[in-house]
């Protein structure tokens, strides 16, 4: 019997002592319990209470925890149905409220979560759903974390993890940026068409410009050549009436040697002319061209008579033959 007791009076001081000394691990809080009321909290180390007075009621993880969001239907503004997914990111700053302001702390956040996503993407259209991510990840925190607030929880991040279209409208959206696309491609290329025309038109009417300024100062050209031309005719049909005048039927002949050379020059460019026919004697061009030659033996004794030195006075005539 002696040795009953003494194991019992042992079992008892173990369960007192570890009834008495408390060791609160890091990262975590316990609440303290009066008879069932909560008097206080235990920060981690090492804690004395009074066995069977006062007992531990919630040991809450004080760090920073995960909470990830079910897959869920939600319907968008626009009457598109899409399955939505997430991950909340959230840690408890007032242990107390956490165990004691409501029964289930994860359910309830994560219903509150759910519904609010609901709300958020229902007054939203789907390109809108799937675009503004971040915006729709910072309506999400607004709301949750006021709303967690009572409950001593912070809630440091959301975020929408997938955002999953039905497959036909996805092959109709894709459809759709395939059909823009194609859009923008052909407005590329009518603009480089355009460009392209612009640049032709430009390039005509330069060179039409530039033609026009050529037949200009071709024609300016030509009406000079033609000018001297005709002054220079003038100036030998004075010369000639000249030689006329002064008794020398050479220098008609010559003009008129000269015009008939040139006519047979023009007959015998035609390119249609297989046979030239002559009406003239040929004794006329011979006499023409004999009259030709005197004419320039007279103009060279002419022009060398000045130049020879006279000597002894003036030279006697000539007797006559």
């Amino acid at each position: 019997m002696g040795s009953v007791v003494a194991l019992v009076v042992v079992i008892v001081v173990v369960i007192v002592l570890a009834k008495l000394i408390r060791i609160v691990p890091q990262g975590y809080e316990w609440t303290v319990e009066l008879f069932g009321k909560y008097t206080g909290t235990l920060s981690p180390g090492l804690h004395f209470l009074i066995p069977f007075v006062y007992a531990i009621g919630r040991k809450m993880n004080m760090m920073e925890q995960v909470l990830e969001v079910p897959s869920q239907d939600v319907i968008t503004k626009d009457n598109a149905v899409v399955r939505v997914d997430g991950v909340v990111f959230y840690q408890i700053l007032d242990a107390a409220k956490a165990a004691y302001e409501v029964a289930n702390l994860e359910g309830a956040a994560l219903a509150l979560i759910m519904t609010n996503i609901r709300t958020v993407l229902g007054s939203m259209d789907l390109d809108e759903s799937l675009s503004q991510r971040d915006a729709i990840n910072a309506k999400l925190l607004g709301v949750i974390d006021e709303a967690t607030h009572p409950w001593g929880v912070k809630v440091t991040r959301i975020e929408i993890k997938d955002i999953s279209p039905p497959r036909d409208l996805v092959d109709a959206m894709a459809r759709q940026m395939k059909a823009e696309r194609e859009k923008r491609a052909n407005i590329l290329d009518a603009e480089g068409y355009r460009q392209a025309a612009i640049l032709k038109a430009e390039g005509e009417k330069q060179s039409a410009i530039l033609s026009a300024e050529g037949k200009k100062e071709a024609a300016f050209r030509e009406a000079e050549a033609r000018e001297r031309l005709a002054e220079a005719e003038a100036k030998a049909t004075t010369m000639v009436s000249n030689a006329i005048a002064g008794g020398s039927v050479n220098a008609l002949n010559y003009f008129v040697a000269n015009n008939y050379v040139d006519a047979l020059k023009e007959m015998a460019r035609s390119p249609n002319q297989k046979m030239l026919l002559l009406p003239m004697e040929s004794a006329g061009i011979l006499g023409s061209l004999a009259g030709i030659a005197e004419l320039a033996k007279d103009s060279l004794t002419a022009q060398r008579a000045p130049a020879e030195p006279v000597a002894g006075g003036p030279r006697a005539p000539l007797p006559p033959r």
